[in-house]
């Protein structure tokens, strides 16, 4: 009887360790799950949704080439984006996710957009995410709180003990997975906040940023722009206890002055090494600030690519569970291996755009 049950316990070991390795990783790695959230580097796709592909006809103002799902997938663990009220389908207006104006780009609902990344977490439970929204036109705490309920993801979502404070500690990840709050969101930057959405966090009541319209790729700094009351002041934005946001884009001015996301410096910019690159600057932002940027935003994010540089100030090797794609730049006519789809739903409006300038009206095409 004694020698049965040991061989039936021996037959249940394999299926054991395979559960117990995959809880181990978080965000990927066993060796991040001890840490605190706001002390590790967590990689950010810049305008996560605006894509330049074969469904926006690979247009410039897009700034990822892989969908949401993808960069999760592969990696990604931060997602910004740009919400704005546009006119729905039945007359009414709708929080869509658009470049800049509904005009030019249109990734569709933000309820839509909070859905599929919740569809992805549901099915990867040692993941946690962050979403940065920039709230371009004020939507308050009721409107915002709205969509994530409409979605289902406000389920994951994460509310400090004091939201309208930095907290003085920040919960591990391997907390934050198990009470399943695994879903930071911080708005930039929040109209009115709702007592019913705690977890829609003011960003600048937390963190604090670089600046974020670089052209030329030596004129990156690590010294805080905002919110106002830290800028040009790198002990104060410490002493605030605000985590920093490393921007790490780069654009290309066009005609009339339009900028547009740069691709022909993408392959150092999210590099290792070189003029500007993604991992000398957060060397160097480290160095300022005495640790590593909790987050760091970026274009194109599978250049590089890009997590070599957040695996290393992570201090992470073998990461395991990540969607492999390719590393780069994909341009009209090069083909899709990753076998994804390629961003269904996003629209570009115009192929015409019309910048007003002080001179008069120009005329651009994306």
């Amino acid at each position: 009887m004694l020698l049965k049950s040991l061989l039936q316990t021996a037959s249940l070991l394999p299926l054991f360790y395979t559960i117990t390795s995959a809880q181990t990783a978080c965000n990927n790695s066993p060796s991040l799950c001890s840490k605190a959230y706001n002390n590790i580097t967590h990689l950010g796709a810049h305008d996560s949704a605006f894509l330049r592909d074969q469904s926006t006809s690979f247009s410039t103002a897009g700034n990822q080439y892989f969908n949401t799902t993808t960069q999760l997938a592969a990696g990604v663990r931060l997602l910004s984006a740009q919400i704005h009220k546009a006119n729905g389908t039945n007359g009414g207006s709708e929080w869509h996710l658009c470049h800049t104006t509904c005009d030019l780009l249109d990734a569709g609902t933000l309820a839509k957009w909070l859905g599929e990344i919740k569809a992805w977490m549901d099915k990867t439970p040692n993941e946690v995410v962050t979403l940065l929204l920039v709230n371009s036109d004020n939507a308050s705490g009721n409107d915002l709180g709205a969509e994530f309920t409409a979605s289902g993801i406000s389920k994951y979502a994460y509310a400090p003990p004091a939201p309208s404070k930095p907290p003085t500690t920040w919960p591990t990840l391997d907390s934050l997975i198990s009470n399943n709050t695994r879903l930071i969101t911080f708005v930039a930057s929040l109209g009115t906040a709702s007592s019913n959405y705690p977890y829609l966090l003011d960003e600048f009541t937390h963190v604090f940023e670089n600046k974020f319209e670089t052209t030329s790729p030596g004129n990156y700094s690590c010294q805080p722009d905002r919110p106002s009351d830290v800028s040009g002041q790198p002990l104060e934005a410490l002493k605030s206890g605000r985590m920093f946001l490393q921007n790490h884009f780069l654009y290309s001015t066009q005609l009339f002055g339009l900028e547009t996301p740069n691709t022909t410096y993408i392959k150092t910019t999210n590099g290792p090494t070189g003029t500007g690159s993604l991992g000398e600057q957060l060397g160097e932002c480290r160095n300022l600030y005495g640790k590593a940027p909790t987050f760091v935003l970026v274009d194109f994010f599978n250049v590089g690519p890009a997590l070599q540089s957040i695996d290393g100030i992570n201090g992470v090797s073998g990461a395991v569970g990540r969607q492999s794609v390719s590393a780069e730049i994909l341009e009209q006519g090069v083909a899709r291996n990753d076998g994804t789809d390629k961003g269904a739903g996003v629209k570009r409006r115009a192929s015409w755009g019309v910048l007003v300038l002080a001179t008069g009206v120009g005329f651009f095409m994306l």
